[in-house]
């Protein structure tokens, strides 16, 4: 039965042990804990550290996904790779693992016209009989994706079969020019980590796509927004946008070090590993203030 790809959509952060393995228990915690606090779904991206797994271990990953949802809600699985017949391989895997779209950014090393772009995401769309999901991660990462060919995906493939998460600076003006572009047929997450989530909102997002580091503010939040509560949204949304500007100081290995460190906070992961290399570690002042602002979350919350 397919599911609905809307609300909010976790991002799974990959937990490692001591001996550089995926660390399935602490995977399936997390999981439980993001479906507990009222997740929509989940799937993988750039925070699950994709970029660093074998392609075994990414393979695997997509089926751990699905075996520990358990049909609570929709799976994806990041197949972004740096050829088409790589990324058709994960997109096929994916969807015999049992996912229910996959997440495509472009290759990352090289910078391709329009036309190439467009074979590219048809090519993986074409081999797969799930919705594929068209991320322009170039805030961080990678080139940008032209909004013409967005448009002319959804054209020729329709809302239910491509979907888009656009994240290229500035990002509300982006999402903004997608939507006026597709007379607002265009269906879009974003990825803010929840700093643009109220913007992004106003603008006529499908759902979000957040880590699981601060995934029970951001439920509370999209909540909020959905039935209008403003005083509710931005008494959670403030210490929220504090994190993440923290985060945002060191591109996504910031990301990486502060999501793993509030993790391991919670008790969904025993360590803070990441896969090396690496260029930047958290420090303890900036730990101590992420600590302040975590506190201010939770008393948001109650």
């Amino acid at each position: 039965m397919k599911k609905d790809l809307s609300g909010v959509l976790a991002i799974t952060h990959t937990p490692f042990t001591d001996d550089d393995e995926i660390d399935a228990i602490s995977l399936k915690r997390s999981i439980d804990w993001a479906f507990a606090v009222g997740a929509n779904g989940i799937g993988t991206g750039m925070v699950s550290e994709t970029l660093k797994l074998t392609s075994d271990e990414r393979m695997a990953l997509a089926k751990m996904l699905v075996e520990f949802a358990a049909g609570r809600g929709p799976v994806f699985s990041a197949v972004g790779a740096e050829s088409t017949k790589q990324t058709l391989q994960f997109a096929v895997a994916a969807e015999k693992a049992g996912c229910d779209a996959v997440m495509v950014v472009p290759p990352l090393t090289g910078k391709l016209t329009e036309l190439l772009l467009v074979d590219h995401f048809r090519a993986i769309a074409d081999g797969i009989s799930i919705p594929i999901i068209v991320q322009d991660a170039s805030g961080y990462v990678g080139q940008s994706i032209p909004i013409n060919v967005c448009v002319r995906l959804l054209e020729h493939y329709g809302p239910d079969k491509v979907l888009f998460k656009p994240e290229a600076a500035p990002n509300g003006p982006t999402l903004s020019a997608l939507r006026d572009a597709t007379g607002g047929g265009a269906k879009m997450f974003e990825g803010s980590g929840g700093v643009f989530l109220i913007d992004s909102y106003r603008r006529g997002i499908t759902g979000t796509m957040p880590g699981m580091d601060l995934l029970d503010g951001v439920v509370a939040l999209w909540k909020a927004l959905q039935r209008g509560d403003e005083e509710t949204a931005y008494r959670v949304y403030f210490p929220i946008c504090a994190i993440v500007a923290l985060e945002l100081q060191a591109g996504l290995d910031g990301f990486l070090a502060v999501e793993k460190y509030l993790m391991r906070k919670r008790g969904l992961f025993p360590t803070v590993t990441r896969r090396k290399p690496y260029g930047w570690e958290l420090d303890a002042e900036t730990a101590a203030e992420i600590d302040r602002l975590y506190d201010r979350l939770q008393a948001a919350l109650n």
